[in-house]
């Protein structure tokens, strides 16, 4: 009897601790899941130009910029810059800075030195930054001695070709020092009164970067025409509009025998060479002739004619028209 009460009690209190385990399980909390990674930064875009060193091309001593635009402005982010010259290398770290009215980042860094050497700039978003790093950029800068001689050829003739042409002046084949440069640089110098020589030294490299040799146009109303200058000693051909399209190195009348003053129109045009060795003539009043002559000294040496060299004469003469107004005065 004892015995069956016993069995009885046991298996009542079975059920009763299968209650209880499962009640204090469903009683304690779930784990807390674990908490998600970060989310990387954008990475920034990054554009990379070159400042005060037009066409990626400086004279040597000077300081240029490198320009870096971002595609956003993220605060206390850094732009690392390399400037790699030979074997020497400086890396420069500067704090982004946001676009005024953008929200496009900018940061800059000068460079300067005092070699003729090819510079590789690269920049990079550094690691570590608020933004994320980002694809590198890379400008390739030549500097140059800004000075050339006669037969020279390179980088520093390159920019002064491509400078003087974009002033009207007529440099010759690119790349090289020639005949045509030198007269370019010549008449160059007769605009910016200069000494009358044709040596490109620093002050005509100097004179070109501050944008100096414009030639003034004094009759813009008279559409496409000729100007000479018999002060300056230079002929120029206006285009319509009133711009210049050609500057050229010319010697008018000798003060015995001076250029006539006014406003004339050519009648009378000659492509050959006459007794007088004129070459190449376009007349614009009694024998007066814009011309070709195998000397054109860098002073008045004409007889009232405005000589210019042999090999520019033709091209001028094809320029001009009858018809073709001619403005001479001092």
């Amino acid at each position: 009897m004892r015995a069956s009460l016993r069995a009885g009690a046991l298996a009542s209190a079975v059920p009763l601790v299968l209650v209880s385990a499962a009640s204090a399980q469903a009683q304690d909390p779930a784990p807390a899941p674990a908490p998600a990674a970060p989310a990387a930064p954008p990475a920034l875009d990054l554009k990379l130009s070159i400042e005060k060193a037009p066409g990626n091309l400086s004279f040597k001593g000077s300081t240029w910029r490198a320009l870096v635009v971002t595609d956003r402005y993220v605060p206390g982010t850094k732009v690392t810059f390399e400037f790699t010259a030979g074997t020497r290398r400086t890396v420069k770290r500067v704090t982004l800075k946001p676009v005024k009215d953008s929200a496009k980042g900018v940061v800059r860094a000068s460079y300067r030195s005092a070699s003729a050497s090819r510079v590789v700039v690269r920049t990079r978003i550094g690691e570590g930054q608020p933004a994320a790093p980002t694809g590198r950029e890379t400008q390739i800068v030549q500097q140059f001695t800004p000075s050339v001689k006669a037969g020279a050829s390179g980088t520093a003739v390159t920019w002064l070709q491509r400078k003087l042409k974009a002033k009207g002046y007529v440099p010759g084949r690119a790349g090289r020092y020639d005949a045509r440069t030198s007269r370019a640089v010549l008449a160059y110098r007769k605009v910016t009164g200069m000494a009358l020589t044709t040596q490109a030294n620093r002050a005509v490299f100097e004179g070109l970067r501050a944008g100096k040799g414009t030639f003034k146009v004094r009759f813009p109303s008279h559409g496409r025409h000729i100007e000479g200058d018999i002060r300056r000693q230079v002929l120029a051909l206006i285009g319509e509009g009133g711009k210049v399209e050609r500057i050229y190195h010319t010697s008018p009348g000798a003060p015995a025998t001076p250029t006539i003053r006014g406003t004339f129109r050519v009648y009378r045009k000659d492509p050959g060479t006459n007794a007088k060795g004129m070459y190449a003539s376009s007349y614009f009043i009694r024998g007066y002739a814009v011309h070709g002559y195998p000397s054109v000294p860098t002073y008045r040496a004409s007889h009232g004619c405005f000589r210019v060299p042999m090999e520019d004469a033709r091209s001028i003469y094809d320029w001009i028209r009858m018809g073709t107004i001619v403005d001479t005065y001092v």
